[in-house]
């Protein structure tokens, strides 16, 4: 009788760990993660309040997820931008300074990223579209379609295709990176009956952050704007594809912009128009729906953010931290200051070094070559937009006026009041006033620089990168021939042809 009752005993409490082990599973199961990333997009989205945007699918994806207020990418380019969201890293970090076109690469093809350390930890990992970040052997995806930037357009339905198919492969939980073309340029107003009924041109009037206005900018505006609709039926796809598979409550589904439009003071710049993006989650197993959240929040957050979900080991020297919190509506302690930065684009074209840090109010820029001409000025300026810009500028307020002046010609250190002044077009930098808030952030900022081991902190790496980089053809860019990321550690890159620099030829783009 002792016997049979301590078997029982033991058998109620095997069945209550069982079950109790079961209750965990379910509550808290490893999410698949859709990562849907848009190209050279501001938050011109109707859930932030744009009245000429017709989103109607991101505007849902927001009330039922959350919606990041002030969300910043570490730098305006696309290669850029894309290798912070897929490291955790700053690109002075990670090495991939300007666009992988032009050869720029990260430092070390071992530095983690998130296809790696995902598929380490039994996910399945996926992409569709570009990557756009060198070497690209150092993200081993399962799965990859169309690979290309696809500007063109062409076989846009592909998109959602592919990613069903790929959803419906396997029962482990996935990891899909999902990369469209709008709203790169050209602004092509439609494609294949898409947006259904298009914007006209001076329908939409430019950004308020350019400051000027002129027809042949509206033009543009109106078909930057039909982009915008035609990616959002393009998410929409993608997320009805989700539904299909019945796994989309299992899903943590992430729509980002990589940077800012391409439009005047936007992308390759550190202003707001450039460095502010969409963020938008939706997380239906574990989020609180319908929030919106102003905490400073950055790509760098998004690594940390998968790996802490998924249940993988933590990567140390993350420049982020997991938004799970944020998105499952608590409120802790947040960060007070949120950085960016820019090195180049198209390398000779528009280097131009910057560094920035902006609080709950003021945002701080230091340019690295005060006093001299940025070259990004003149290629924005005088080609890259098919308008007359500058008799646009000249049309302009004093004030506005005044702000594309200094863009051109840049001081040391920019300072604006974005409650104040939320497009910069107010430089307080020399105003006696805020002497107190330049010395702060100025303080921030070196801390943070010294903090992330910025190489060029170093006189001798900014001059010897801007000489390497001013002095490349595009025929020269290659992912082997740049030297910085030996220099920036103090070693000398081997000489040309031997086993190493031979090695990286072999391995490119496999």
């Amino acid at each position: 009788m002792i016997l049979r009752s301590l078997l029982r005993h033991t058998g109620a409490v095997l069945a209550a760990l069982v079950a109790s082990v079961a209750l965990l599973s379910a509550a808290a199961p490893r999410p698949n993660i859709l990562l849907i990333v848009s190209e050279d997009n501001g938050p011109e989205i109707g859930a932030y309040g744009d009245r000429h945007a017709r989103t109607p699918n991101l505007d849902r994806l927001a009330a039922d997820g959350v919606r990041f207020t002030r969300a910043y990418v570490t730098q305006a380019g696309c290669s850029q931008s894309r290798s912070s969201i897929m490291t955790g890293l700053y690109p002075h970090q990670n090495g991939q300074l300007g666009l992988a076109t032009w050869g720029f690469r990260l430092y070390r093809a071992d530095t983690p990223n998130l296809p790696r350390n995902l598929k380490t930890a039994g996910y399945r990992t996926g992409i569709i579209g570009k990557l756009h970040i060198n070497p690209e052997s150092a993200f081993p995806f399962d799965f990859a379609e169309i690979p290309q930037g696809n500007f063109a357009r062409r076989n846009l339905p592909d998109y959602a295709k592919h990613a069903e198919a790929f959803m419906r492969a396997g029962d482990a939980p996935f990891f899909l990176s999902v990369n469209f073309p709008d709203a790169h340029q050209p602004w092509t107003r439609q494609i294949n009956g898409l947006p259904a009924q298009p914007l006209a041109p001076g329908d939409v009037p430019p950004m308020a952050y350019m400051g000027v206005d002129a027809p042949d900018l509206r033009a543009q505006v109106a078909d930057y704007y039909n982009c915008m609709s035609r990616l959002d039926t393009l998410v929409g796809d993608v997320l009805a594809a989700l539904e299909r598979t019945g796994k989309a409550r299992d899903t943590l589904v992430i729509y980002l912009g990589d940077h800012g439009a391409d439009m005047l003071r936007g992308k390759r710049t550190c202003y707001e128009g450039g460095v502010r993006i969409p963020l938008i989650a939706r997380f239906p197993a574990g989020a609180k729906p319908g929030q919106v959240r102003d905490e400073l929040v950055a790509t760098v957050d998004l690594f940390p953010t998968a790996l802490a979900l998924a249940g993988a080991a933590p990567v140390a020297g993350l420049a982020g931290r997991s938004l799970e919190p944020l998105l499952r509506g608590e409120h802790p302690a947040w960060r007070p200051h949120l950085f960016t930065e820019f090195h180049t684009h198209a390398a000779k074209a528009n280097f131009w070094p910057q560094r920035t840090v902006r609080d709950e109010r003021f945002k701080l820029i230091e340019n690295l070559l005060p006093g001299e001409t940025n070259p990004g000025y003149v290629f924005t300026m005088d080609g890259h937009i098919e308008a007359d810009v500058r008799a646009a500028v000249r049309a302009a307020s004093p004030e506005v006026r005044a702000a594309y002046a200094r863009m051109e010609r840049p001081p040391q250190w920019e300072l604006y009041d974005l409650a104040a002044d939320p497009f910069e077009f107010r430089d307080l930098a020399a105003d006696p006033a805020r002497a107190a808030t330049l010395a702060r952030l100025q303080r921030t900022l070196a801390d943070w620089r010294r903090d992330t081991a910025d190489p060029l902190l170093k006189p001798e790496n900014l001059a010897r990168l801007k000489q390497e980089i001013t002095a490349v053809s595009k025929n020269d860019a290659r992912e082997n021939s740049w030297h910085y990321p030996y220099y920036f550690f103090g070693q000398e890159p081997p000489p040309a042809g031997t086993a190493e620099t031979q090695g990286r030829k072999k391995r490119k783009n496999p």
